[in-house]
């Protein structure tokens, strides 16, 4: 076997190939969900096992391994049970439920600020941002037609909010992937990331509440499932912030949400079971993507790849914001090329983690960093599934959205004076 600690440049094609598929692919076909990123994450991975000169057979178990690793099937196992939950909440009723409760109780005179807030408590409670934009922006996208509101303006502050929650829910993809790759817990992780984000909350909350905009009259449609649906992620939450396992979490949340959508009548068993199996099933792509680039990420370890890069990066680094700035640099390159944060939290969760642990960065603070700015920058893509996602449902064009990201960008802003300031500083005691 090559040495895994020799720098060796070459070993980083499968990672040229990968992005060369799946970027200039996409650029070319004009549509960056026209190529499947699996298509590219197998042709890198074919690239990666005959690259070695050892037996096929050698390298296919390397790769094996790193695909196999036991952080990457605990991912693997909460994404399964995370699909099972959204699934089976959506199909009981508690994101209606969840978005008209949260809407019902906020005056109309903040209503702009309201939305913000709706969309935060959303996407923290259901961990995912596409899965609130769906919920939230018909009715902005509804508001803006009735008042004359700009469309763009609203849609971004839902947007917005979504982003907050992808970016701190205990359930969310890209937590789940930060946590596991730099080994902390996500609590720890939590308690980190939201001194960073939550300046930028709260000043686009300011400016979501005196802004000009905000005179709105809107009265909330009544959700169709009774108010103890949002049970289930209540139950996520307070056990997930008192500590406990993710997994226990998650099959707490399974659970409640089956009673509770069956004792309503929302749900029978035969529904219950169908919607899990749909949930888990929309994890398919993600499993499948999660073990091939920890697979393809194994053989770049093993022929020298990795060493290379973080040779590279810290060769003029010569302090731990140096260090910061690179892991933070590194993220926001990979989801530029990928357009999606998770995938990008995964592709370099390795090579951030021994950077961190060269400088003696805090695995907590490590995984806020990557959850945070590869948050940020996906925001900001006009080809990221968020904005597309937000656009097509509000028949406009991405662009017309990204200029008023309020929260991304103080998002942004702000992690990166916490680089340049350290802080939080207790985080690494």
């Amino acid at each position: 076997m090559q040495n895994p600690t020799k720098a060796n440049i070459t070993a980083l094609l499968p990672l040229v190939v990968f992005l060369g598929i799946y970027l200039i692919g996409s650029i070319i076909a004009g549509d960056f969900y026209k190529i499947p990123i699996t298509v590219a994450g197998m042709t890198a991975s074919i690239v990666a096992i005959t690259m070695t000169r050892r037996p096929i057979s050698e390298s296919i178990g390397d790769y094996s391994r790193g695909a196999t690793d036991v952080n990457i099937m605990l991912m693997i196992w909460i994404f399964v049970l995370a699909g099972a939950f959204a699934a089976s909440t959506k199909a009981m009723g508690a994101v209606d439920a969840t978005v008209a409760l949260t809407l019902k109780i906020v005056p109309e005179a903040f209503l702009p600020a309201g939305i913000f807030l709706a969309a935060c408590f959303t996407s923290i409670s259901v961990g995912t941002s596409v899965g609130t934009i769906v919920a939230l922006t018909p009715i902005a996208s509804a508001i803006a037609k009735q008042t004359g509101c700009d469309t763009a303006w609203l849609v971004a502050i839902v947007v917005g909010g979504a982003l907050f929650g992808d970016n701190l829910s205990f359930i969310s993809d890209t937590t789940i992937a930060a946590t596991r790759t730099q080994g902390c817990s996500m609590r720890d992780k939590f308690r980190t990331n939201i001194l960073i984000v939550a300046p930028a909350a709260l000043i686009t909350l300011c400016v979501y509440t005196f802004s000009n905009q905000h005179s709105l009259n809107y009265t909330p449609t009544e959700a169709t499932a009774p108010w103890y649906t949002i049970l289930p992620y209540l139950l996520v939450l307070i056990s997930a912030i008192a500590g406990m396992n993710v997994l226990k979490v998650l099959t707490l949340g399974i659970v409640s949400s089956g009673i509770i959508g069956i004792a309503c009548g929302k749900l029978s068993v035969l529904d219950w079971f169908s919607t899990m199996g749909q949930g888990i099933d929309s994890m398919g792509q993600l499993i499948i993507i999660t073990m091939m680039a920890g697979g393809m990420l194994e053989m770049i370890r093993i022929n020298g790849g990795i060493e290379y890069i973080i040779s590279r990066l810290t060769a003029r680094v010569r302090s731990r914001r140096g260090a910061e700035a690179s892991i933070a640099s590194l993220v926001i390159f990979a989801d530029i090329c990928t357009a999606n944060n998770t995938v990008a939290i995964i592709s370099v969760g390795s090579i951030a983690r021994q950077i961190a642990e060269r400088f003696g960065i805090s695995a907590r603070r490590t995984a806020s960093l990557l959850d945070t700015f590869s948050c940020f920058i996906q925001g900001l893509i006009p080809y990221g599934a968020q904005l597309l996602m937000a656009a097509g449902l509000a028949a406009i064009s991405p662009v017309e959205i990204i200029p008023h990201l309020y929260y991304p960008m103080v998002m942004g802003a702000c992690a990166a004076f916490a680089i340049l300031i350290q802080w939080p500083r207790y985080n690494d005691k």
